[in-house]
């Protein structure tokens, strides 16, 4: 039976009957706190993708040309949101967040692995807009006092002043765990609606439309196909891990499966393509394609935009870091009592501050950006493929949350661990580092999606295969 329907046992399963402003990994959220409604779901999800991270996305994909990229966006998303409302729609109806959806296929224990990974993927795409608002910061900087700006010899006391900059107003935007987060995606769909069209209109009128369609990359910097497919559904999906940090608090089954896909949906076709004319449009006015160079900051910059694009830019990084750092907190949860869920949101805000120092020690925003997307497609795509075919085909939409921590209880397995996860998911991750290089897929649809589907299949045939012998 789903909390989403009524509570276990008829209990309130609130965490000190309201007191909490937040709930953890494992606690089921009962009817009378799910304060989300189809709009504020998406509000949320339009501002989540409607960001610098899915304008720098556009712009590293635009090596596709305008044409490619284009196809790219309109392909791999879609399926990337599909899956989202498949992982939502679970969120809703068992109440607890997605990594403890993880406890019924992986075990009790083995779910800790997924989560660990999952806050530390959530950390990076922190740090990745969190460095983007911090380039803003040092253009701003270097109007008022003169500081040198991102790119610049000496731009390393700007940047530090951005980030520090950033981490504070993250720390205001989680305060009050998902109700915090709920006004500033109100706030920050307005700031998103006003810099969408700016910058779209402000592009268009500097370089034309047939200009940007017949522009073509160098060729050593020209991405294929199924590369930029693989990139840009590692993006999307990265979504999926926190999806039912907010499902849960959905007051019905569309707004916890609608509103998101639609609203990812929304934000990133909108911001992406921005993304791809904003620098396409940069590369035909200057002459140069420098992907590294492609980030909402300095193409505002070269474009002339000024410093309320670049104050747009800072916070709407914070609209879409909320999510990110509830995702990343609620996931700590999952792995030990010790902490509270505020604790934690705290905790990773602190960590994720620290991590987006990574690029500047690096000295390539671009490398770093790619290989972050890299990792999520490898171990991320095979986990979602599991998780669905658990939920769905293996325990035919029905989890019991109220034995997610039990000892030898249903999702014990072995010691806490099901091997049978474990060993779909090394497969598939194999997989992915067999076939992502090879012509066969950079070429065309990419790895992530079939990685994906074999990955459940795998696991599937596992699970049935142990379920016969044990009757046997």
């Amino acid at each position: 039976m789903s909390v989403a329907d009524e509570n276990l046992s008829g209990q309130d399963l609130s965490p000190a009957h309201g007191q909490e402003i937040e709930y953890g990994a494992t606690t089921p959220v009962p009817p009378k706190a799910r304060s989300l409604s189809f709009w504020d779901m998406l509000a949320t999800w339009t501002c989540a993708n409607a960001n610098n991270g899915t304008w720098f996305i556009g712009g590293v994909v635009a090596a596709t040309t305008f044409t490619g990229s284009l196809l790219v966006t309109l392909i791999a998303n879609p399926i990337a949101y599909l899956v989202m409302a498949l992982v939502g729609y679970a969120g809703y109806k068992v109440g607890t967040s997605t990594m403890a959806l993880t406890r019924p296929s992986f075990g009790v224990r083995g779910s800790y692995l997924p989560s660990i990974l999952n806050m530390t993927q959530l950390i990076g795409w922190t740090a990745v807009n969190t460095f983007i608002a911090a380039i803003s910061i040092s253009f701003l900087l270097k109007d008022a006092f003169g500081f040198a700006a991102f790119g610049e010899p000496g731009s390393y006391k700007a940047m530090l002043i951005g980030i520090i900059i950033m981490t504070i107003l993250h720390f205001i935007s989680i305060s009050l765990g998902h109700r915090s987060v709920k006004v500033i995606e109100r706030i920050g769909i307005v700031l998103v609606i006003i810099l969408g069209l700016w910058e779209t209109v402000i592009v268009l009128q500097n370089v034309s439309f047939s200009q940007i369609l017949a522009w073509r990359p160098p060729a050593h910097l020209r991405m294929p196909f199924g590369s930029a497919m693989d990139t840009m559904a590692a993006f999307s999906l990265a979504w999926v891990t926190v999806i039912a940090e907010f499902t849960r608090y959905g007051k019905n089954r569309s707004t916890s499966t609608v509103a998101p896909m639609i609203g990812a949906n929304i934000g990133l076709f909108w911001f992406a393509f921005v993304g791809i004319i904003a620098t396409i449009g940069a590369a035909v006015a200057t002459g140069t394609y420098d992907p590294n160079n492609s980030d909402p900051s300095s193409i505002a910059s070269r474009l002339g935009l000024g410093w309320l694009a670049m104050v747009i830019i800072i916070l709407t990084s914070t609209t879409a870091n909320a999510i990110n750092l509830m995702g990343a907190g609620i996931s700590l949860t999952n792995t030990t009592k010790k902490m509270s869920p505020i604790l934690s949101l705290w905790t990773v805000t602190l960590a994720a501050a620290i991590v987006t120092f990574i690029p500047l020690l690096v000295g390539s925003f671009l490398e770093s950006f790619i290989g972050f997307l890299d990792y999520i497609g490898m171990v991320f795509g095979p986990l979602l493929g599991i998780v669905i075919t658990d939920f769905y085909l293996v325990h035919k939409r029905s989890y019991d949350a109220s034995e997610m921590e039990k000892a030898n209880g249903k999702y014990w397995f072995s010691g806490g661990f099901n091997v049978m996860a474990f060993a779909a998911w090394i497969i598939g991750v194999i997989l992915f580092l067999l076939t992502h290089k090879l012509p066969l897929f950079s070429n065309t649809i990419g790895a992530t999606y079939p990685v994906i589907i074999l990955s459940g299949l795998i696991y599937y045939l596992f699970m049935t295969q142990t379920k016969k012998r044990k009757v046997s």
